[in-house]
């Protein structure tokens, strides 16, 4: 444990990141299980719906730091695959 009052206090800042951090995670991935879920049932305006979301959230997650671009492209691109392939 620091004794240093400035690093205690980035001890405390540090942990309030990280659970933000990992909500922002959990809920991605949550974004992203309803969209293969919705693909799994074949429903092409369900799938649509979902598949917009989950691009937004992965985007979101790019601007918070969540995901590196790159990642964050290769999930969209296989989204758009998986989307492409129902039609």
């Amino acid at each position: 444990m620091p004794n240093i009052k400035s690093a205690k206090k980035r001890v405390i800042l540090s942990r309030i990141a990280n659970e933000k951090n990992k909500m922002a995670k959990s809920a991605l991935k949550t974004t992203l299980k309803k969209f293969d879920a919705a693909v799994a049932t074949g429903n092409k305006t369900e799938a649509t719906a979902a598949y917009t979301a989950a691009v937004v959230a992965v985007d979101k997650a790019v601007n918070k730091g969540i995901l590196h671009k790159n990642n964050a492209a290769r999930k969209k691109s296989s989204m758009t695959l998986k989307i492409n392939a129902l039609a």
